[in-house]
């Protein structure tokens, strides 16, 4: 399973569950994961999140690289 704030892998025996008011099952990996969720807070603006890293594109550097284009000289 995958932490709905973090996005990190929770390994067995390890986490929470909770059941949202909609019945949706919330897993979360950590008591810091589980108390900023209580507290609503996003996890784009929490800069350990994988959500903040995708937003401030960090660590893609190495997977695609942009292409540089070259003005032509006439």
């Amino acid at each position: 399973e995958l932490c709905a704030l973090s996005e990190y892998r929770i390994y067995p025996g390890n986490g929470k569950l909770m059941i949202r008011r909609d019945g949706k099952p919330v897993f979360l990996g950590t008591s810091k994961a589980f108390s900023l969720t209580i507290q609503r807070k996003k996890p784009a603006k929490l800069v350990w999140t994988q959500a903040w890293r995708r937003l401030h594109k960090k660590g893609i550097t190495e997977t695609s690289l942009k292409k540089r284009s070259r003005r032509t000289n006439k």
